[in-house]
């Protein structure tokens, strides 16, 4: 039961009393106070004005009273215009404190939602490797997907795995020319590696021919359109969707050299998936999907033979469907991608798609076609959009082989942990597997909330150099803290079920435990908001409050028995909710550091 929750149980007992009005906790506007003013839980009074018919600063005094005198709960409060400010009295935080020792997985919601959501992430085409962008979506989709779960909902992970397309057909045609039978084996490479080789060649190949034309006098527009080599690709796209035997055969050979490299890379990011799509599979479903709404007059053909969707009654431009030699665009797939989806699991209660935001406008196209086709579910999809991820240098081209390899990153970080680390000498007694265990943790932990801690929403600049400082709103910061809370359980832990609610605390002990009461409010808006960064920067807060409390009172050094074991206790559940709120980010917290 939250606090917010009891407050209203109590204010809902005033307003019976004072105008024989019986209203449900849930009716009344109840916050957390602002830190600006003096208080625990803020009423807005402004909604309730009809009924208690009075000015927001008398509506609000004349409540105040009548809880400062019936209730137990409340030690004082005040009144700012129309929001009366509330301060809970001590007891009542250590009894909710006492309360929170009790519950297994502490802020979770343990009472299944019957709800199942899907939440894509990942998607990335087969044609290069994973680079610092997918980092960001891999992480922020696995988040996702752990805080659905904590917030009492079925997941399934999925991806669409884009593995055909004319992308594809520029690796396959570059390694064919310049390749001479080369392999992840011969080339010592991992497969991704290798065939983001051939898409940089292909690109190089073909600049040099638009280069070669606009010398001869052709138009830069007409001469990017008639190189012989993109005719070329453009060829393999038309024979591979005929299976042609010896193109597919190919596509299947150089897809599965992909693979592997992917897997190795999700492995090392510590992220899974429950089902894979592949496009090759779902955009035959989209142009039967197609071919079905041409028949029903929802889409309309050109005299060239392409498919259409008129969307002018929804204020977007018209969207084409199929080109006009019957070859699919990535709307098309994305059509039968989903319609797949919803058959395959007919239960699901939402489809989140995580996409960079550069691909707005596509997923508003796709929904709005999904609900002229008659899918009622549509209104169920939402595309989790986050900004890009930049660098210092400006954004990454795939094409001319600029980009940040996911790989290389991920190997750096742990390889500057591991200098870090070092440097700080408090490594004795750890065996050679245990260092680099915690290299990793402290690397990839840094990574993956130097990603997670902005607003999905919000473009970023990538600094990996800050990303494992030890200071500051990181990862190694809410870890050290952690281990260092570790190294004090393993010198005096004690056993306390519960604690005397008269004990006097400091206001630094009591502040810790507000926000831990806080914790499952956290959990509850990060999963209606899809957003990590609220677990991220309330462990940031939770920690710097932790830290402040350590250096300023004494903990295994104090003379009271009572008060030492209350703050091992409190030590010892800050450090279950950081090891909770880490996990749902996917990060790793270390016993020692």
């Amino acid at each position: 039961m939250s606090v917010s929750f009891q407050v209203g149980q109590e204010v809902s007992k005033a307003f019976a009393s004072l105008y024989g009005e019986k209203l449900n906790a849930e009716f009344f506007q109840i916050e957390s106070t602002k830190l600006t003013f003096e208080g625990d839980q803020t009423l807005v009074v402004f909604p309730l004005l009809k009924i208690t018919k009075k000015s927001p600063e008398e509506s609000a005094n004349l409540i105040g009273n009548w809880l400062i005198s019936n209730s137990e709960l409340f030690s004082d409060f005040n009144v700012v215009k129309g929001f009366l400010n509330l301060s809970l009295k001590s007891s009542f935080w250590i009894s909710t404190f006492n309360k929170s020792l009790t519950l297994k997985k502490y802020g979770f919601n343990l009472n299944k939602s019957g709800k199942t959501y899907m939440v894509e992430y990942s998607s990335p085409n087969t044609n290069k490797p994973l680079h610092l962008g997918h980092l960001r979506n891999n992480f922020l989709g696995y988040a996702v997907s752990e805080i659905l779960k904590a917030n009492g909902h079925n997941v399934v992970k999925t991806q669409i795995i884009n593995d055909r397309g004319i992308h594809i057909c520029k690796s396959m045609l570059a390694w064919q020319k310049f390749g001479n039978g080369e392999t992840p084996e011969s080339a010592n490479l991992k497969g991704d590696h290798l065939i983001g080789k051939y898409y940089v060649a292909f690109d190089k190949a073909y600049k040099q021919e638009v280069s070669e034309l606009i010398e001869s006098g052709v138009s830069k527009d007409d001469a990017e359109k008639q190189t012989k080599i993109l005719k070329e690709a453009q060829n393999i796209l038309l024979k591979w969707e005929n299976k042609d035997p010896e193109i597919y055969n190919l596509w299947k050979r150089m897809n599965n050299w992909v693979y592997e490299g992917f897997n190795q890379t999700y492995q090392l990011m510590g992220v899974d998936f429950d089902k894979l799509y592949y496009e090759s599979d779902t955009f035959i479903l989209g142009k039967d999907v197609v071919s079905s709404g041409l028949e029903l007059g929802i889409f309309y053909k050109k005299e060239d033979g392409s498919v259409w969707c008129d969307l002018s009654e929804d204020k977007l431009d018209d969207k084409l469907l199929l080109r006009a030699d019957g070859t699919s665009v990535y709307m098309t797939q994305d059509l039968g991608t989903a319609i797949e989806r919803y058959k395959d699991y007919n239960n699901l209660s939402g489809l989140i798609y995580t996409v960079g935001n550069e691909q707005n406008h596509h997923f508003k196209v796709l929904f709005t076609i999904l609900k002229k086709l008659g899918y009622s579910w549509a209104e169920e999809c939402f595309h989790l959009s986050y900004g890009m991820v930049e660098l210092p240098e400006g954004r990454m081209k795939s094409r001319e082989g600029t980009v940040v390899d996911a790989d290389d990153l991920i190997l750096s970080v742990i390889d500057d942990a591991k200098q870090m680390t070092k440097q700080r000498g408090q490594l004795e007694g750890m065996s050679e597997d245990d260092k680099n265990l915690l290299y990793q943790t402290i690397g990839k932990g840094g990574l993956k909330y130097y990603l997670l801690k902005v607003d999905p929403k919000k473009k970023m600049m990538f600094n990996p150099a800050e990303s494992i400082d030890l200071n500051g709103n990181t990862a190694p910061f809410i870890q050290y803290c952690y281990a260092r809370i570790q190294s004090i359980l393993r010198k005096g832990k004690v056993s306390i079920e519960s604690i005397d609610t008269n004990i006097v605390l400091s206001s630094s002990e009591l502040h810790l435990i507000k926000l831990l009461a806080d914790y499952p409010n956290v959990v509850s808006e990060a999963g209606k908001n899809l957003s990590p960064a609220l677990i991220a920067n309330y462990s940031y807060d939770l920690v710097k409050a932790y830290n402040s409390f350590y250096q300023s009172i004494p903990i295994l050094g104090e003379n009271d028995e009572q008060l030492k074991a209350f703050r091992i206790v409190l030590s010892e559940k800050i450090s279950l909710v950081i090891e909770s709120a880490m996990k749902l980010l996917g990060i790793e917290v270390p016993q020692k550091m």
